[in-house]
């Protein structure tokens, strides 16, 4: 029972790891934009490209969704700041319940 308490818990670590990853995988992107609106990196760099189309890969399903219902104010993108919001005050705490309800057997 103790080994299956010990998976559980790491299971749900690891899950709590990818979020927090794929926070700062959001950040990144949004800094990395930036950083190319203003020509501080040249995209014509195949590793600066690399880079850039990784980040856009990972976060740009979790954003799409968003900016269709986020208006966009000027040329500032709030969405990541949305994205990153819902992760810290739904995904973490829903989470967290889940494994305090599976672990300690509080519904």
């Amino acid at each position: 029972m103790i080994l299956l308490m010990t998976i559980i818990n790491a299971l749900f670590n690891l899950a709590f790891l990818f979020l927090r990853l794929y926070v700062w995988a959001i950040i990144l992107a949004a800094v990395f934009s930036m950083l190319v609106s203003f020509s501080v990196l040249d995209t014509r760099n195949r590793l600066v490209w690399s880079i850039g189309d990784f980040l856009y890969r990972v976060t740009e399903p979790a954003l799409r969704p968003l900016r269709r219902f986020i208006p966009i104010f000027g040329s500032i993108d709030i969405s990541p700041l949305v994205a990153i919001a819902l992760i810290e005050l739904v995904a973490f705490p829903v989470l967290e319940a889940v494994r305090d309800g599976i672990v300690l057997g509080h519904w």
